[in-house]
This record gives C-alpha cells, structure tokens and sequence, in this order.
C-alpha cells in the first residue's frame, strides 16, 4: 500500500484530502501534517468512517528542512504532495531528495521578499532528482496544471504546430463580501498586483498592471472583462509546446475587486516591504491577509461557476486549426462534494490526479518536470472521471 504524505492544511489541501479518500485504492494510507496540527486533526476526524483510507496527522514547519527530513524518515511516505505556501517549495523538495520521495506542487517556487516567481529554482533541481531516481511534478493545479495538460493533449491530437495559445481564467462566483480572495490572500494580491508580461517570439513582453483588457463570453458564464496577468505556465509551456509565436494569461475580475484593490495599494496595504509599528516589525500585506476573510469560509457562501481553459491556434497538416478546451465548475456542487468552492476544488482534484498518475507509474520518471512534459492522455481521462469534466470547442469565438 502506497503512503501519500500532505503538506499544507488549507482550503486546496483540504480538497486533496477529501479527493484522496475518495480514491483509497490508489491512496490507501496518507499524514496531512501543518503547523497547526488541529486543523489537520479536524478534518480527519471529519473524514474517518467514510473512507477507507488511513488517516494520521503530524505538526511540521514546513520551512525547517530537517523537521521535513525527520516526519519523512518516521512516516516513510511514497510521494510528497505540497499544498503548503510557494515560498516552501525548496525546503520541502530539499527534504524530499534527502529521504528519496516523490513530490508534487500546484505552483512555482517564489522568494518571500520578491514576490516574482519563475521556474529557475525548480529547474535547478533536474540533476539531482535524476541521479536520487524520483520524480518532481510541478505545477499540478489548474492553472498551471490542468492548463498544461490540456496543450500538451492537443499538440498530441489535434496539431503540427500550436502558433497561440491564450488561457483564460474566469470566475463567475458571488460571495457577498465587498473583497475578498478565493485563495491565499497574499499570493493573489502579489501576483495581481505585478507587471503582466506575455511571451512572443521568444521573449518576455512586459505590460503594467491589468494595462491589457478584453471582454469575453464565457459558455455558462456570461460577459466578463478579463485583464492580462504574468502567470508561471507561461514560461515552461513557451518551452515545451511546438511552433510556439505568442501565449498569453487572461483572468476575470470584477470592479468592486479591482477598486478596492487599487485603495488598498494607493495607501501601501499591499506593500510587502515590511513597517515599524509601535515597535513591532510588520509586513503590511501580511497584516491584510489577517484582516480579510479566510478563503475557506467562502465556501457556504460562494454561488455561481467558473470556466477556465485553453484557446489555440496553429496548423494540421498545413491547414488552420482552432480549438477550445475548458472546465465548467459550479461552486456550490463542489461545496456539496468536499466542503469547498471552486477555486480550491480546481486546485485539488489535479494535485491528486497528479500524484496518482506518478504513485501507479503512468508518469514515474526520475527528474524535475512540467506537467505537459507527460503524456496527456491519462490526466484527461481522469479529469472527466474525478469532477473536471472537459469540454471541446472547434469554432472558438478568438481574443484580439
């Protein structure tokens, strides 16, 4: 019987969580182990009794390589799965490679004092990796992650060479707060904050903050105005994708997001430059984060659906192609499923998918890698088996 070790006990790791024990043949026994060790206790005390699956928790900092090191040699996981914060991903990897585990991410290593996240850290780990015989899988979320698997599936089947690729991020979900963050309040608003930048033949272009804005209509969505952002896939799909000449990252938002947000920067809340206040030292993003509610809790209150997918272009056999893949996601059904909203449910289910295509040796390859760098045939399959069902579309309405 394999054992799955879980890093992190927030709103994703809690969907990993649940989806593993939905998937006790492949995860029969997993440790969700945190900081805070009552967290991980609640929700195996939630789950216990409806899976078969053994369930034990630990305390771990996930910044400390040798308390990683230690809970490895106790538990002796197969895999790692890291739903913890980027700013870990190099010590948990650390750890991984000093006990010979397998590891899995949702996103890309970034230094806590420079909010910019690029895949350099990660990829410097290739050789090692190689020589220790385990695998690496990053960037196993949605975006990146389902994102990448759904270029690589149709460079496979339905292209020669894949020209544009536009990914487009909608959510269409209310839940009633004025703001608020569907995921990590400080790693969304660093990387909403940050310059937007596209790849075009070859090169980074850079644009200012949400300067580049489309409108488009999202099937079961509707109308939503979507801005230009900096995202991680971007950089190893440019790499790993045939014929490649421009590909861009778009997310919606809405106006009362984008206006509180920009009060919010105007008055340095969003400012990771840390403060002196009555003696203490502050990072005012980090205080933010505190005040806001916690992605969690959005859940019960969170109605409506997101789509998030992949519009390319290129060629077949010296004709055009256009295509379309996406997910439709209804927030409420995932809160029904495994107690959380979408953004989270998207994250999870392809971080477990991940994992388990690496634990039955469909993708067990020793090295550091990208999610396209896989075959894609059995993610898709599983995606449509495990809750992210995808949809195709031939003649997609295109981004100027």
């Amino acid at each position: 019987m394999s054992k799955t070790l879980i890093i992190g006990c927030g709103g994703v790791a809690g969907v990993v969580i649940h989806k593993c024990c939905q998937n006790s043949e492949v995860f029969g026994d997993i440790m969700i182990a945190s900081r805070t060790k009552s967290k991980c206790d609640a929700i195996a005390e939630k789950l216990r009794g409806t899976t078969s699956t053994k369930i034990s928790t630990a305390k771990v900092d996930a910044d400390k390589v040798e308390e990683l090191v230690a809970l490895m040699k106790e538990y002796q996981p197969d895999i790692c799965i890291n739903v913890a914060l980027p700013y870990q991903d190099l010590t948990i990897m650390d750890a991984c490679l000093e006990c010979g585990v397998d590891y899995v991410d949702t996103a890309n290593y970034e230094p806590e004092d420079t909010a910019k996240f690029e895949y350099s850290h990660q990829w410097a780990y290739r050789e090692r990796f190689e020589k220790a015989g385990i695998t690496a899988l990053l960037g196993s979320g949605f975006d990146p992650g389902v994102t990448g698997v759904f270029c690589a599936y149709a460079q496979k089947h339905y292209f020669d060479e894949i020209h544009y690729i536009d990914i487009l991020d909608c959510n269409g979900g209310d839940h009633g707060y004025p703001f608020a963050t569907n995921f990590n309040p400080e790693i969304n608003i660093r990387e909403v904050s940050a310059k937007g930048s596209y790849i075009e033949n070859g090169k980074w272009v850079e644009t200012e903050p949400m300067e580049i804005k489309r409108e488009y209509d999202f099937a079961q969505v509707g109308k939503k105005d979507m801005y230009l952002l900096h995202h991680e896939e971007l950089e190893s799909l440019a790499l790993n994708i045939k014929g490649i000449k421009r590909i861009r990252f778009f997310m919606t938002f809405g106006q009362s997001y984008l206006t509180h947000l920009k009060c919010l920067e105007n008055v340095g809340m969003t400012s990771i430059e840390p403060i002196n206040y009555n003696g203490m030292e502050i990072v005012p993003l980090q205080f933010l984060k505190a005040v806001l509610p916690d992605p969690a809790s959005l859940g019960p209150r969170t109605k409506g659906k997101t789509n998030i997918g992949c519009i390319m272009q290129g060629v077949k056999d010296g004709k055009p192609v256009n295509y379309y893949v996406y997910n439709v996601c209804d927030h409420q059904e995932c809160y029904k499923e495994v107690g959380s909203q979408a953004i989270s449910y998207t994250t999870g289910v392809p971080a477990m998918i991940g994992a388990m295509m690496i634990l039955t040796g469909k993708w067990k390859k020793a090295g550091v890698y990208n999610i396209e760098e896989f075959d894609p045939d059995p993610f898709m399959d599983a995606l449509n088996k495990w809750g992210l069902p995808w949809i195709e579309d031939f003649d997609p309405k295109l981004v100027d």
